[in-house]
């Protein structure tokens, strides 16, 4: 299982992402651009000490991510998502991918996606934080598939 995060714009989100996983031994896929400078001290900041447990692979766009991601279903993220995550079902090899947190994911990532999935959350709230969604839906894949460590 991996994360990957398309064009995230607030370096703290990659930050934690990096953290979660380096908590949970998966890759971390960051598909640029981001809104930000790599070496932002937020970031840095956010990430803490867990830079070298983790495995971050950057990607210069889209199709590069496309090209080297490796096996397995691309399942994105999205407030428009078609199956609520309690009714999904994950696989080992699942990438999960989550959009940006500004603008979500463009319709030609919506249309590449194997699956689309929603976090339920209560009527009235627009989102959840992106490295909280990130999270929850890791621990989810990573508990269906019986690869938590």
């Amino acid at each position: 299982m991996r994360l990957a995060l398309f064009q995230p714009a607030i370096p703290q989100n990659v930050g934690a992402c990096i953290r979660l996983g380096a908590c949970f031994g998966v890759e971390l896929h960051v598909i640029e651009p981001t809104g930000f400078r790599f070496d932002d001290r937020a970031m840095k900041r956010a990430a803490l000490d867990y830079g070298p447990l983790g495995h971050m692979i950057r990607h210069s766009g889209w199709e590069e991510f496309r090209r080297d991601r490796g096996p397995g279903r691309l399942v994105l993220f999205t407030t428009k998502g078609a199956t609520p995550l309690d009714e999904f079902r994950f696989e080992a090899d699942d990438t999960l991918l989550f959009g940006s947190e500004t603008s979500g994911a463009p319709d030609f990532v919506h249309a590449e996606a194997d699956a689309r999935v929603v976090i339920p959350i209560r009527a009235g709230a627009r989102s959840l934080n992106l490295s909280v969604s990130a999270g929850i839906a890791l621990w989810e894949g990573l508990r269906q598939t019986a690869s938590l460590r």
